[in-house]
């Protein structure tokens, strides 16, 4: 079977947010993401896929397609075997207890995706972005998540007003922040991370006193800086480390 001219409208007009949020829908592509996807609490719109990709989902929910069909509607350099098509779900309410991450105007799709699996592997399970912040079901952040999206609390939200709100323990990452080698840290807290160029805005500095870096060591000390997925991976480590 292949694909019908509105099936295809449909698929390429998701690659924009304002579409997603038009349909409700999300892209998710390859076996592993969208098995994940299958097994949790996300519902299945439709999956486009080749004949040798193998699942129980009802046959109603399957369109077979050629391999050379799933090339037309794939992000991927090389398409493997299924692109599903998933509802956005409601957006949780926001926990103000355990730890959170957040991020304030993180713009890079991959980046999103890892620290996505970074809540993930170090059991963070709310993530709390900008209204700036990329689209959590942009098809690349979908794709770098590897699953971790099921698992993940992700909500958008005026980060001024929810710190204001929050009694926890907030940390933002800074360069001329306190080593965080050096810092005690707690088992409940928020970890602010910030934009890519930018990092934290200045209007959020404002209302958290507590900074943290990483030290650089090597001997130039010329290096600019770390990439966010990098040094929220190092700052969870030490967060975690003495529990």
């Amino acid at each position: 079977m292949s694909i019908s001219k509105n099936q295809l409208k449909i698929i390429t007009s998701l690659t924009q947010k304002k579409y997603r949020q038009k349909h409700n829908l999300f892209i998710a592509e390859g076996v592993k993401v969208v098995n994940e996807l299958l097994n949790s609490t996300f519902k299945v719109e439709m999956l486009f896929a080749t004949d040798d990709y193998n699942n129980s989902i009802s046959s109603k929910k399957i369109i077979r397609i050629a391999e050379s069909d799933l090339q037309k509607i794939s992000n991927l350099k090389t398409p493997n075997k299924v692109l599903g098509l998933f509802k956005i779900p409601e957006e949780k309410s926001l926990q103000n207890k355990g730890f959170s991450v957040v991020l304030d105007a993180v713009n890079d799709p991959g980046n999103l995706g890892t620290i996505i699996r970074l809540c993930d592997w170090f059991g963070v399970s709310q993530l709390v972005c900008s209204k700036d912040t990329v689209d959590c079901y942009n098809q690349k952040v979908v794709q770098a998540t590897m699953g971790s999206l099921t698992r993940i609390s992700v909500k958008y939200t005026n980060l001024e007003s929810y710190l204001k709100e929050s009694n926890l323990p907030t940390f933002i990452a800074d360069m001329d922040g306190e080593n965080v080698y050096k810092t005690t840290l707690p088992k409940e807290g928020i970890l602010i991370m910030g934009n890519e160029a930018n990092g934290v805005s200045d209007k959020v500095k404002t209302l958290i006193k507590n900074k943290i870096s990483i030290p650089r060591f090597g001997k130039t000390q010329q290096t600019e800086s770390l990439n966010v997925a990098t040094a929220t991976a190092i700052l969870l480590s030490e967060f975690k480390r003495g529990l």
